[in-house]
């Protein structure tokens, strides 16, 4: 008889199978198993597959109960890394899934250094999402649109509005923290 473990990466094998028909089958399975083991896989198939792998592991995590806040610290962490800069749009679509009320800082970041869609995805979670906001938050935002300001092509188009809004995202919070 099969041990769970092996249950588990025979289900991550399907998954990950790109003649699978219906990959997503297989995610509600493993995220009806649940646990720290299926979540520890699907982590590491984050961190170390495809984008398209990437995408389907997410997909199973954000079906999970527990373990969203680790599984987001790791999606993040995917979608920040240079390599994925110019293709993460389709992880980036799925921070929906979870909770990014403290996530402020990397939102901003995706916005100011994404790709188009990445980008346009990442403004409206920073236009529609509520978040916790504190001084300190507010200084990493500002520390990285100074990176932005000093290491982004000038004369790109989309430049002078993402400086603009950023200043004015900016500002807005900071007015926020100082109203009595």
């Amino acid at each position: 008889m099969d041990t769970e473990e092996e249950k588990i990466r025979e289900w991550i094998a399907r998954l990950l199978d790109e003649q699978e028909a219906e990959p997503l089958r297989h995610a509600t399975r493993l995220a009806g198993i649940g646990g720290p083991q299926v979540q520890a896989e699907l982590l590491r198939v984050l961190k170390e597959g495809t984008l398209d792998q990437a995408f389907l592991a997410t997909k199973t995590l954000a079906m999970m109960e527990t373990g969203k806040e680790e599984s987001l610290d790791v999606l993040l962490e995917v979608i920040h890394k240079p390599a994925n800069a110019g293709k993460n749009g389709g992880l980036v679509s799925l921070l929906e899934e979870f909770d990014l009320s403290e996530k402020f800082v990397d939102l901003f970041r995706i916005y100011l250094f994404g790709n188009f869609k990445s980008s346009a995805l990442a403004k409206a979670h920073l236009d529609y999402e509520e978040f916790v906001i504190s001084h300190r938050t507010l200084k990493k935002a500002e520390k990285h649109r100074q990176h932005f300001l000093n290491n982004s092509p000038k004369e790109d188009e989309g430049f002078l509005l993402k400086k603009q809004e950023a200043e004015t995202i900016l500002k807005e919070l900071q007015e926020l923290l100082t109203e009595p």
